[in-house]
């Protein structure tokens, strides 16, 4: 189904990979602007505090986009492999699944956090001085989760199909939008945080009508339904496909959660807004590991469908190459450029040089982590669900959050605990992802010699026809 499926399957590895990951990358890269745009104008028109209640509601917008990326994954995936496999029915009822299940599980979540707000704040760490500018932010950007949801599924599937231009063109015209609403709302008017949580909610609209306009587009030419239908045999095999991609969005969330009531018993405010800085900069670095690794994912689902283990092996090796040294190029650019990345965010001086030394430490090894990432989306390309899993809560779950309650609480090292946390956790993350697709690529050199046979085996009978 698609142009997507011959490029897969015969196109040059590196030119197919370069071609889909540089719009993911440019995608990715434009939702972090969404978030960081707000912290960029509270922070310097509405002061720090505000910077503190954008962080603590972070979890909950990483929760959005951990749903999000986990149905949405898990059903281009499935739908990717069905393609390969040829059966477009099952691709077709995937794909129906996978939309209802993303549009009921956000309704849910709104009403969830309308009503419980409050309590989910406290528990999240806000004090008293950041508490009412959280809610109040809060309160209005939850409404815009189903648009933003939405976006994320449609723009997915519109890469599985060979469309890599939604992706970008929708989170471009929402972070673009946003980026001028931020400066009439809360320059202009001096609406504050709430009028940073309106440009966010315009924009997410704004944002998922380009997507909802191009689906309907394909509509037209694949006959997708998105009648409200939610088959159990095909969710779950997409939620277990997409729950490795949940877990490495919303261990984010975890952390800061944990991080910040950690932070707010040893530096207090001021502990969370540096965090808050810190964290800002972090994702960006995140940005191009990321979207190769997600570029490669669909690519290496055909590969399997299609049991082409040669090429998959090819797009393993030049996946791993390109997301190293491009993280290492950014992780070198954060380095030198601390201080004046930071100083975008907030105009004190005394906050900008606690940041600039907390950001060193936290990315100390950061470049090592993009095998980490590469083996995820790759144990998923392979439908090795539960391997996805462990992988994708080792590093922040299994490993961070222990250290970092170890540091503070029975070493007493304060904030220092927890940046020091962050490079210790890479590396042994990393040790573990390296070992596991050591082991993987022995398998696959098995699968590749039986290839090899079976195409030796169909060129002496073609022959033999002859």
């Amino acid at each position: 189904m698609g142009k997507g499926s011959k490029m897969f399957g015969e196109e040059k590895i590196g030119k197919l990979l370069i071609k889909f990951s540089i719009p993911i990358i440019i995608s990715f890269l434009i939702a972090e602007l969404y978030n960081m745009v707000d912290t960029l104008f509270v922070g310097r028109n509405v002061g720090g505090l505000a910077i503190g209640a954008l962080v603590l509601v972070f979890p909950i917008q990483r929760l959005i986009i951990a749903l999000s990326v986990m149905i949405s994954t898990g059903t281009s995936t499935a739908f990717s492999r069905a393609n390969g496999e040829e059966d477009i029915d099952k691709s077709k009822e995937i794909f129906q699944s996978g939309f209802s299940f993303c549009l009921l599980i956000m309704i849910g979540l709104i009403l969830i956090v309308s009503l419980f707000k409050e309590k989910i704040l406290v528990f999240l760490g806000a004090s008293p001085n950041i508490l009412p500018l959280a809610m109040e932010y809060l309160e209005i950007i939850i409404f815009g989760s189903i648009f933003l949801s939405l976006t994320i599924f449609i723009s997915n599937i519109c890469i599985t199909l060979g469309n890599n231009k939604v992706s970008i063109i929708s989170n471009a015209i929402g972070a673009g939008l946003n980026i001028i609403l931020d400066y009439i709302l809360i320059v202009h008017f001096k609406m504050g945080i709430k009028g940073a949580a309106i440009a966010t909610l315009i924009s997410q609209i704004i944002g998922f009508l380009y997507a909802f306009y191009n689906y309907l587009k394909i509509n037209k030419k694949y006959n997708l339904n998105t009648k409200l239908n939610i088959k159990k045999n095909i969710i779950t095999p997409i939620l277990l496909v997409g729950l490795a991609g949940f877990v490495v969005e919303i261990e984010d969330g975890i952390v800061m959660g944990v991080l910040n009531n950690l932070l707010a018993h040893t530096s207090g405010d001021t502990g969370i807004i540096v965090l808050g800085l810190v964290s800002k900069l972090y994702m960006f670095l995140f940005v191009t590991m990321w979207g190769i690794a997600s570029a490669m994912q669909p690519i290496a689902s055909f590969n399997v469908g299609a049991k082409n283990y040669k090429r998959l092996k090819t797009l393993m090796k030049k996946t791993t190459i390109y997301a190293f040294s491009t993280t290492a190029l950014l992780w070198g650019i954060g380095l030198v450029f601390t201080k004046q990345l930071l100083s975008f965010f907030v105009k004190d001086a005394l906050l900008i040089e606690e940041a600039a030394k907390a950001f060193r430490i936290v990315i100390s090894l950061f470049p090592l982590i993009s095998i980490y990432y590469v083996s995820i989306f790759y144990f998923q390309a392979m439908g090795k669900a539960r391997t996805s899993i462990l992988i994708s809560g080792l590093r922040q779950i299994i490993i961070m959050i222990p250290l970092s309650i170890l540091f503070v609480k029975v070493f007493d090292l304060g904030a220092m605990g927890i940046w020091i946390s962050y490079p210790i956790s890479d590396l042994l993350a990393s040790l573990a992802s390296f070992m596991l697709i050591r082991n993987e690529g022995l398998e696959l050199n098995i699968r590749i010699e039986k290839q090899r046979e079976r195409e030796k085996v169909a060129s002496a009978e073609l022959k033999y026809s002859l």
